[in-house]
């Protein structure tokens, strides 16, 4: 959605077709690789999400074709919330419930997830880390898609989940689910009363956002990368370009190649850091 949204702006302003080429398959390994390998002329580029840039490299920096900063960075696009939720009849009614509940019987409750290179299951692992409790203070329950991991919640087949805003907020409009937080800095502004990770006092679960990204190929030409830039700033005032991120729970926050860099890197950092503590590393 991110990669036909940003096509539709950008032509416009490139004055000539932007094709999306979606490469989908290895928790998108095989269109990052694609990109990766492809000549930096600025002609092939990359949308890229956290669970390709960051997660796969951390998870499995010994499999994943590529490392995080194998790329030219030209911009950020957007964020995509992140809100833990949970059933409008659960006994927790803020995250402290949650995590007094996890340290008293560790083990015993549960959340869904999209598999385990995903901010669904990393989102977890990060507040049990904040807790100082193990990776299995929960039990992970592996669904197909973000609209499973919610559904999941709703019949209560398990007691919480992470997931983006995207798969939750009608169900969130219409009471279907109850949200303990948002990982923004700031609140929303469709859901105003639900509390920031900060407010709520876990300020480390900030980390946990999605977003999506602009790369090239390794060694872009400069040329391009300017020209990429300059599109982006244009972009970022399309007003359709705007709504279309609204459609689908997208935050407008294009950045400069050298502060988009900077960005994913540290979000790198802080999820390397939970694998490595955590024991999460994968083959």
């Amino acid at each position: 959605m991110a990669a036909r949204n940003l096509s539709a702006a950008a032509q416009s302003a490139l004055g000539q077709p932007v094709v999306v080429l979606n490469k989908a398959g290895a928790n998108g390994a095989i269109g990052s690789t694609f990109v990766k390998d492809s000549p930096p002329d600025g002609y092939n580029i990359l949308v890229g999400r956290i669970g390709s840039q960051v997660l796969l490299p951390a998870l499995q920096p010994k499999s994943t074709p590529y490392q995080w900063k194998d790329f030219t960075y030209i911009g950020l696009l957007e964020l995509n919330p992140v809100v833990c939720v949970v059933h409008p009849e659960s006994a927790f009614k803020s995250l402290d419930d949650l995590a007094k509940a996890l340290k008293s019987n560790p083990g015993k409750l549960n959340y869904s997830h999209s598999g385990p290179a995903t901010v669904q299951n990393l989102a977890p692992q990060l507040f049990f880390a904040s807790l100082n409790l193990k990776p299995d203070a929960a039990t992970n329950v592996p669904y197909k898609g973000g609209n499973e991991v919610a559904m999941a919640v709703i019949t209560k087949d398990v007691d919480f989940a992470c997931n983006n805003l995207s798969s939750m907020a009608g169900l969130l409009s219409g009471g279907k689910l109850r949200a303990l937080i948002t990982t923004t800095p700031q609140r929303l502004a469709q859901f105003p009363d639900v509390p920031t990770a900060r407010e709520a006092g876990y300020a480390q679960l900030e980390a946990v956002i999605g977003w999506s990204v602009l790369v090239g190929p390794p060694k872009m030409h400069p040329d391009a990368v300017k020209k990429w830039a300059e599109v982006l700033k244009q972009v970022s005032q399309n007003p359709k370009w705007i709504a279309g991120n609204a459609s689908f729970g997208g935050i407008p926050n294009v950045l400069s190649p050298e502060e988009t860099e900077k960005y994913v890197g540290n979000s790198f950092a802080v999820y390397a850091d939970l694998v490595r503590k955590a024991g999460l590393e994968m083959p």
